[in-house]
């Protein structure tokens, strides 16, 4: 969902061209398509087309990503565990970890997967998704604009 939202909102604001978006899991279902609860989820609140295929995270990703972005802490620490032993490594991020600017609503800056969860589960994790990758998007917008 994080992948759809933040491609999206990025190319609602122009950033569209200056960044690259993509997802991957630490313990992904490889090959098979975007779960149906999200998919409905996502296209009630008009994201769409959607199409997405699940793949496993590369550790060698690390050092080819400028920016790293986790839903969870055992995300964020599997991905420390995995990252390579020398060279530098893009930095991890809790996508909750950018001001929300919704102070008070969160008390852990984990976003919970939903998949064993029903399709009210599925909204509250997007509703989580669309602020942090807004906040996340006012940050990197910042930073483009600068640079």
């Amino acid at each position: 969902m994080a992948e759809i939202v933040l491609r999206h909102e990025a190319s609602a604001i122009g950033l569209r061209d200056r960044l690259t978006v993509d997802s991957a899991g630490t313990a992904a279902d490889v090959g098979f398509d975007i779960d149906r609860r999200a998919r409905r989820a996502l296209e009630r609140r008009g994201y769409g087309p959607i199409s997405h295929r699940a793949r496993q995270f590369q550790p060698a990703w690390l050092k080819a990503r400028d920016l790293v972005i986790a839903m969870d802490s055992t995300h964020v620490r599997w991905l420390g565990n995995q990252a390579p032993k020398t060279g530098p490594t893009a930095p991890v991020r809790l996508l909750l970890s950018y001001p929300t600017g919704r102070a008070g609503q969160f008390d852990l800056l984990d976003i919970a997967d939903p998949w064993y969860g029903n399709n009210a589960e599925f909204e509250s994790c997007l509703d989580l998704v669309q602020a942090g990758c807004s906040a996340l998007l006012g940050e990197l917008a910042a930073e483009l604009t600068v640079s």
